[in-house]
């Protein structure tokens, strides 16, 4: 159980782990070599100076890049599934579209307009999309006539969060598992685990948590009695449940975790956050 509240371990690597999260999850422009989008990630608040954001679209492209964006709000389930919903009337975002030159760039600017007593942080999406322009379709060798595009789509991650809020993670259970898809073997010949537990964490905090952004100390007993302990680092937890997005007010998520053996499920299992 955990046996105290840590909001700042969830805030700790929050950039980096925001940044992971918009490429995983949104990662529709990971490859577009032809459109470029600064920064990933933008932190807003709900007024002052802090609620705009600027993001910079860069052509990268040998053909000029007309775009257009559009802001979705995402929301998360227990499971880590994403869903997003229409979110343009909480923003207002200058130039809506706009053209790139070749080697040029467009600063788009995006300004919170929403609630400015917004009870928690929300998490949304700001897309880029590449517009199709009127091409000259050239004959082929069979006397017909083909046009190909390419259309790149990139998203950067906005978050939107009250002054001061903090997440109140703790944890609502921990019990052992049979692994449904055993970890593969390590480099070093390390047959891999097919054993683990799953936590089931809840944030009651009006911030997001970002549970890769913690130490995690289990413990335990095995079936043969012995004690277990194994302390996995963030970067191991990342490995395994990814940044572990955990969203305000009432967010529910499992996460699963290997174990180098089988854990006594009639046994205790402990669970500490730790920087």
């Amino acid at each position: 159980m955990l046996s105290k509240r840590l909001p700042g371990v969830f805030l700790k690597r929050t950039a980096a782990g925001l940044a992971a999260l918009a490429i995983g999850v949104a990662g529709l422009g990971a490859l577009a070599w032809a459109m470029r989008v600064s920064p990933m990630v933008s932190e807003l608040t709900t007024s002052g100076a802090g609620s705009t954001a600027r993001i910079e679209v860069g052509n990268i492209g040998n053909a000029p890049l007309p775009f257009e964006t559009v802001m979705t709000r995402m929301e998360l389930d227990a499971n880590g599934n994403v869903t997003e919903v229409p979110a343009d009337e909480n923003f207002l975002v200058f130039p809506p579209q706009g053209i790139v030159a070749v080697g040029g760039r467009q600063v788009v600017r995006v300004q919170w307009v929403g609630d400015r007593e917004l009870p928690a942080s929300h998490a949304y999406y700001l897309w880029v999309r590449q517009l199709p322009v009127q091409t000259t379709i050239e004959p082929n060798d069979t006397g017909g006539s083909a046009a190909l595009q390419v259309l790149y789509t990139m998203k950067a991650l906005i978050v939107v969060a009250p002054e001061g809020a903090q997440p109140d993670v703790k944890v609502a259970s921990i019990h052992a598992v049979q692994l449904e898809q055993p970890r593969p073997a390590a480099e070093d010949g390390t047959p891999g685990a097919t054993h683990g537990i799953a936590v089931t964490v809840t944030n009651e905090g009006r911030r997001y948590a970002l549970m890769s952004g913690a130490n995690w100390q289990v413990e335990g007993t095995d079936m043969s009695g012995n004690a277990f302990a194994r302390l996995y680092t963030p970067e191991e937890i990342s490995g395994a449940v990814g940044v572990g997005y955990l969203p305000p007010l009432g967010g529910r998520r499992t996460f699963t975790l290997p174990t180098e053996v089988a854990l006594d499920p009639s046994k205790p299992i402990n669970i500490r956050f730790t920087r």
